[in-house]
Protein backbone atom coordinates (compact mmCIF):
# COMPACT_ATOMS: atom_id res chain seq x y z
CA UNK A 1 0.00 0.00 0.00
CA UNK A 2 2.86 2.36 0.65
CA UNK A 3 3.88 2.75 -3.04
CA UNK A 4 0.26 3.48 -3.99
CA UNK A 5 0.02 6.14 -1.27
CA UNK A 6 3.30 7.71 -2.38
CA UNK A 7 2.14 7.74 -6.01
CA UNK A 8 -1.19 9.35 -5.02
CA UNK A 9 0.66 12.00 -3.03
CA UNK A 10 2.95 12.77 -5.99
CA UNK A 11 -0.06 13.13 -8.30
CA UNK A 12 -1.78 15.42 -5.82
CA UNK A 13 1.27 17.68 -5.55
CA UNK A 14 2.01 17.64 -9.29
CA UNK A 15 -1.53 18.70 -10.20
CA UNK A 16 -1.23 22.34 -9.09
CA UNK A 17 2.26 22.63 -10.61
CA UNK A 18 1.01 21.33 -13.95
CA UNK A 19 -1.96 23.69 -13.78
CA UNK A 20 0.30 26.66 -13.02
CA UNK A 21 2.46 25.85 -16.05
CA UNK A 22 -0.62 25.57 -18.25
CA UNK A 23 -1.97 28.89 -16.95
CA UNK A 24 1.47 30.45 -17.47
CA UNK A 25 1.44 29.41 -21.12
CA UNK A 26 -1.42 31.87 -21.78
CA UNK A 27 1.33 34.45 -22.39
CA UNK A 28 2.73 32.47 -25.32
CA UNK A 29 2.26 33.90 -28.79
CA UNK A 30 2.61 37.04 -30.82
CA UNK A 31 1.88 40.46 -29.28
CA UNK A 32 1.61 43.91 -30.87
CA UNK A 33 3.07 46.72 -28.78
CA UNK A 34 1.32 50.07 -28.50
CA UNK A 35 1.75 52.25 -31.59
CA UNK A 36 4.23 55.10 -31.34
CA UNK A 37 7.82 55.45 -30.38
CA UNK A 38 10.65 56.01 -32.79
CA UNK A 39 10.30 52.61 -34.43
CA UNK A 40 6.53 52.59 -34.62
CA UNK A 41 4.71 49.50 -33.53
CA UNK A 42 6.52 46.19 -32.98
CA UNK A 43 5.47 42.57 -32.68
CA UNK A 44 6.98 40.58 -29.83
CA UNK A 45 6.90 36.79 -29.86
CA UNK A 46 6.81 35.28 -26.37
CA UNK A 47 8.06 31.72 -26.04
CA UNK A 48 8.77 29.31 -23.21
CA UNK A 49 12.37 29.31 -21.98
CA UNK A 50 12.80 26.45 -19.51
CA UNK A 51 10.38 27.24 -16.69
CA UNK A 52 10.14 30.90 -17.70
CA UNK A 53 9.18 33.05 -20.67
CA UNK A 54 11.18 35.16 -23.11
CA UNK A 55 10.08 37.65 -25.76
CA UNK A 56 11.86 38.91 -28.86
CA UNK A 57 11.00 41.46 -31.51
CA UNK A 58 10.01 39.70 -34.73
CA UNK A 59 8.50 42.61 -36.70
CA UNK A 60 8.83 46.40 -36.81
CA UNK A 61 6.44 48.81 -38.48
CA UNK A 62 9.49 50.83 -39.54
CA UNK A 63 12.34 48.28 -39.79
CA UNK A 64 14.82 50.63 -41.49
CA UNK A 65 16.22 54.03 -40.65
CA UNK A 66 14.45 56.82 -42.58
CA UNK A 67 16.13 58.08 -45.77
CA UNK A 68 16.90 61.42 -44.11
CA UNK A 69 18.50 59.84 -41.00
CA UNK A 70 20.95 62.44 -39.59
CA UNK A 71 23.57 59.80 -38.75
CA UNK A 72 23.74 58.62 -42.36
CA UNK A 73 22.08 55.24 -41.76
CA UNK A 74 19.13 55.93 -44.08
CA UNK A 75 17.61 52.77 -45.54
CA UNK A 76 19.62 50.39 -43.35
CA UNK A 77 17.96 48.00 -40.85
CA UNK A 78 17.59 49.50 -37.37
CA UNK A 79 20.14 48.43 -34.78
CA UNK A 80 20.51 48.72 -31.01
CA UNK A 81 22.28 52.09 -31.21
CA UNK A 82 21.18 53.25 -27.74
CA UNK A 83 22.74 50.27 -25.98
CA UNK A 84 25.33 51.49 -23.44
CA UNK A 85 27.67 48.66 -24.50
CA UNK A 86 29.36 49.74 -27.79
CA UNK A 87 29.90 46.07 -28.69
CA UNK A 88 26.10 45.54 -28.78
CA UNK A 89 25.12 48.65 -30.73
CA UNK A 90 25.22 46.89 -34.10
CA UNK A 91 22.70 44.19 -33.07
CA UNK A 92 19.60 44.26 -35.30
CA UNK A 93 16.41 45.29 -33.51
CA UNK A 94 14.48 42.57 -35.33
CA UNK A 95 15.39 39.39 -33.46
CA UNK A 96 16.40 41.27 -30.31
CA UNK A 97 15.31 39.68 -27.02
CA UNK A 98 13.58 42.36 -24.96
CA UNK A 99 11.68 40.33 -22.33
CA UNK A 100 13.39 37.74 -20.12
CA UNK A 101 12.83 35.82 -16.92
CA UNK A 102 9.04 35.95 -16.59
CA UNK A 103 7.59 33.28 -14.30
CA UNK A 104 3.92 32.49 -13.81
CA UNK A 105 2.62 33.81 -10.51
CA UNK A 106 -0.99 32.70 -10.68
CA UNK A 107 -3.73 32.86 -13.24
CA UNK A 108 -2.86 35.36 -15.99
CA UNK A 109 0.00 36.92 -14.01
CA UNK A 110 3.81 36.90 -14.58
CA UNK A 111 6.56 38.35 -12.41
CA UNK A 112 10.34 38.52 -11.93
CA UNK A 113 11.05 39.47 -15.51
CA UNK A 114 13.06 42.21 -17.15
CA UNK A 115 12.26 44.31 -20.19
CA UNK A 116 14.82 46.04 -22.38
CA UNK A 117 13.87 49.29 -24.12
CA UNK A 118 15.94 49.66 -27.30
CA UNK A 119 14.81 53.30 -27.59
CA UNK A 120 16.87 54.29 -24.55
CA UNK A 121 19.15 51.28 -23.99
CA UNK A 122 17.84 50.63 -20.47
CA UNK A 123 16.63 47.43 -18.81
CA UNK A 124 13.83 47.52 -16.24
CA UNK A 125 12.22 45.06 -13.85
CA UNK A 126 8.98 43.85 -15.35
CA UNK A 127 5.72 42.09 -14.60
CA UNK A 128 2.67 41.40 -16.73
CA UNK A 129 -1.02 40.66 -16.37
CA UNK A 130 -3.35 39.24 -19.02
CA UNK A 131 -6.91 40.52 -19.38
CA UNK A 132 -8.63 38.90 -22.35
CA UNK A 133 -6.42 39.52 -25.39
CA UNK A 134 -4.60 42.44 -23.75
CA UNK A 135 -1.28 41.92 -21.98
CA UNK A 136 -0.54 44.75 -19.55
CA UNK A 137 3.26 44.96 -19.33
CA UNK A 138 4.71 47.07 -16.51
CA UNK A 139 8.36 48.09 -16.53
CA UNK A 140 9.71 49.67 -13.35
CA UNK A 141 12.75 50.60 -11.29
CA UNK A 142 12.85 49.24 -7.74
CA UNK A 143 9.14 49.10 -6.87
CA UNK A 144 6.36 48.80 -9.41
CA UNK A 145 4.90 52.15 -8.31
CA UNK A 146 7.83 53.78 -10.11
CA UNK A 147 7.13 52.57 -13.60
CA UNK A 148 5.07 52.61 -16.75
CA UNK A 149 2.48 50.20 -18.11
CA UNK A 150 1.92 49.53 -21.78
CA UNK A 151 -0.78 47.38 -23.31
CA UNK A 152 0.11 44.77 -25.89
CA UNK A 153 -2.61 43.12 -27.96
CA UNK A 154 -2.57 39.56 -29.22
CA UNK A 155 -1.82 39.24 -32.93
CA UNK A 156 -3.89 36.60 -34.67
CA UNK A 157 -2.06 34.06 -36.82
CA UNK A 158 -1.58 35.22 -40.40
CA UNK A 159 -1.58 38.96 -39.60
Amino acid sequence: MRPALTFALILTLAGPVGAAAADGDAILGLWATEPGGRGGQAHVEITRDGDGYTGRIVWLEEPNYPADDPSGLGGQPKTDLENPDPDLQDRPIIGLTIVEGFHAAGPAKWVDGTIYDPENGKTYSCKAKLKGDVLRVRGYIGVSLLGRTTEWTRVEAGR
